[in-house]
């Protein structure tokens, strides 16, 4: 980092960068969240930016199809954690061991743990995950200390689009702020799956939706190889009986976990994004993003920023309070029914 910093740039030739900030950069404690293909991409952008007290997280381990994206990796690197991986990568291409892997759960560990940062750069791609991390952060606010707001960077790609948000917890808007924002995954009418097949699609929803329960007493696990054969040769078979083609097992694997392909581009372009802001949160040099840019790159190139407004009745970072009522004679069950019914609680 300090020789990038002596070498010519557009300022002018007096121009000397302020040697507090870059120990700042350089000591700043930051977690990322994540350590697949966004996770690769910001471990490396933070460490080429000048941050060398980086930790990351993830309880993944590599799998043999992550390779073509997830560049830290290799063959060689099978079923190992993909956090240590990560880290063990990038410290032997630097002079100093910056980045201190963990192969957890982000549950697993304490608020303890997440005290300790100063900011979060997330690179998951769960809604859950999401949503956990951001009530975790929100939580650790105390009014008292300023010290305590830690701010969130996520970022999220989906094929060709990606996205990146700035979340100063109680200040902005939430993950919970926005869950009315994220798309529900495509359902197939049982009927058309059952009794009319068209396409790839639905062949592969028929085998492990209504057949696998069917022979199978014990449900479908989709990280088993032997029960992604089982569906793929099942619904190859009913394609076939109803002359539809295009059942592959990569297609398989898709439908059943629900993956929407990752582009390699895609992740640099938002990793970039998100280091960019934790460049500007931790040293000041631009204001940072208020509070949500959008970036397309499917048929062309176009982003966009506009800012989250906050919800004064989230439940997770406002203020609102609710009342359920119910008689004596109803039941736990009841009220589980009652949560269904009304998620947004």
């Amino acid at each position: 980092m300090d020789r990038f910093y002596s070498q010519h740039s557009p300022f002018e030739p007096d121009f000397e960068p302020d040697i507090n900030l870059v120990d700042k950069i350089k000591t700043s404690c930051v977690l990322v969240v994540g350590a697949g293909g966004l996770g690769c991409e910001i471990l490396k952008n933070l460490v080429m930016t000048g941050f060398r007290n980086i930790h990351v997280i993830d309880m993944d381990t590599i799998d043999l199809t992550n390779l073509n994206r997830q560049f830290l990796f290799r063959a060689s690197d099978v079923g190992k954690p993909k956090a240590t991986v990560a880290a063990n990568f990038v410290n032997s291409r630097i002079s100093q061991n910056a980045i201190t892997p963990h192969y957890y759960k982000i549950q697993d560990k304490d608020d303890t743990f997440y005290r300790m940062f100063d900011v979060v750069i997330c690179g998951l791609d769960s809604f859950e995950a999401r949503r956990w991390i951001s009530s975790m952060f929100v939580g650790l606010v105390d009014d008292s200390d300023p010290s305590s707001l830690k701010p969130i960077i996520d970022g999220g790609t989906e094929g060709f689009k990606g996205q990146t948000r700035v979340i100063l917890p109680t200040l902005n808007a939430c993950h919970e702020c926005s869950i009315h924002l994220y798309g529900k995954k495509t359902t197939y009418p049982i009927c058309t799956i059952a009794n009319t097949p068209r396409i790839a699609e639905h062949c592969i929803e028929w085998a492990f939706i209504v057949e696998w329960p069917r022979i199978f007493d014990y449900p479908l696990d989709s990280d088993n190889y032997e029960h992604l054969k089982w569906v793929y040769s099942t619904a190859l078979a009913r394609a076939e009986q109803n002359n539809i083609s295009g059942v592959t097992f990569s297609l398989v694997t898709g439908v059943v976990k629900n993956i929407i392909p990752a582009i390699a581009s895609t992740n640099a372009i938002i990793s970039a994004s998100c280091v960019n802001e934790a460049l500007k949160l931790i040293s000041g040099v631009q204001p940072y993003l208020n509070n949500y840019m959008l970036y397309v790159g499917d048929s062309g190139i176009y982003s966009h920023s506009f800012e989250l407004e906050k919800n004064p009745d989230c439940l997770v970072c406002g203020n609102a309070s609710h009342s359920i009522k119910f008689d004596k004679n109803s039941t736990l069950e009841d009220l589980i029914d009652y949560f269904k019914n009304n998620p947004e609680l």
